[in-house]
């Protein structure tokens, strides 16, 4: 079977490296267009929709030679309409390559195991691997990552799930501060500490966000309500009190650290405009560099 990549632990720290060092010569040359995906297609079958990963991957398949067809949240129905196995199977007879942005991982597997071609996590409840590889990404530009400090303050989900592992393999001190009842698991921090091994790096979990971010690198936040959870919103909005980035916590990290948002953004809950949109934060490299990111993972599995 083709490889796919439905987490962050499908790529090895070596390949992560090479993935974001093609990620960094493809955007800094004048012409980022190749061949990889020549003749090919790729089905984007979406759960949820997104501004960032539907228009970052298009371009991307674009870019490498390959013609991008989408499928709406409704079009599908997958795992009510069709099981996760028939959209699989059948996609993977038209097309020779799957992106899938879902709620359920287990949907995501199902479908990858009956596919038949490589399926790449555009994210889902359980992981968000692209988003991680661009913020790496954007890490290296701004500073580097081994021996720095990344502090990511908010919900234990999907994003910081991915991104302790990725970063934690690059050698950065990754801490995680959030409420009780809300921290990253168990299983995902003993993963993101196996990756920490073997590069100096670590991970560590904090319930104060002052404690957590004082001299941090790297201030990260997500919202604290993610699509799917807004029954849930008004005890995540009480939970989560005092967590809020805003100019007062990132004045405790080291000075000119960089702030980060994966985005879209609840302006005035888990973040504010001022740091937002002020001169630290690197908010829209993040979201550009998704772009780079996803087109040298494309590039990576066809080459």
């Amino acid at each position: 079977m083709s490889r796919s990549v439905l987490s962050v632990n499908d790529l090895s720290r070596a390949e992560i490296g090479e993935v974001l060092d093609r990620a960094l010569e493809t955007k800094r040359r004048s012409d980022r267009r190749s061949s990889e995906l020549a003749g090919k297609t790729a089905l984007l079958i979406f759960q949820k929709p997104s501004l960032r990963t539907r228009v970052s991957f298009e371009l991307a398949v674009t870019n490498l030679g390959g013609q991008a067809l989408y499928l709406s949240p409704p079009e599908v129905g997958l795992g009510e309409r069709e099981s996760p196995e028939d959209v699989g199977g059948v996609a993977g007879r038209y097309c020779d390559l799957i992106i899938c942005r879902t709620f359920d991982q287990s949907n995501l597997d199902r479908l990858a195991a009956a596919s038949g071609v490589p399926v790449v996590n555009a994210l889902s409840d359980w992981e968000h691997p692209c988003q991680a590889l661009a913020d790496v990404l954007t890490i290296r530009e701004h500073g580097g990552t081994s021996g720095r400090t990344l502090t990511y303050v908010g919900d234990g989900n999907n994003v910081v799930r991915s991104l302790a592992i990725a970063a934690a393999g690059e050698g950065m001190h990754v801490r995680v501060a959030s409420p009780s009842g809300y921290e990253l698991d168990e299983a995902s921090v003993a993963e993101a500490a196996e990756r920490a091994a073997g590069s100096e790096g670590s991970v560590s979990l904090f319930s104060d966000p002052v404690e957590a971010v004082d001299g941090a690198d790297v201030v990260y936040t997500d919202t604290w309500t993610s699509m799917g959870q807004e029954v849930e919103a008004k005890q995540r909005l009480e939970a989560f009190t005092g967590y809020q980035v805003d100019a007062r916590l990132v004045a405790q990290a080291s000075r000119g650290a960089s702030v980060m948002h994966c985005l879209p953004a609840h302006r005035g809950e888990e973040i504010t405009d001022e740091v937002l949109d002020g001169p630290q934060s690197v908010v829209l490299d993040q979201a550009e560099n998704r772009l780079h990111a996803q087109q040298a993972l494309l590039a990576w599995l066809f080459g």
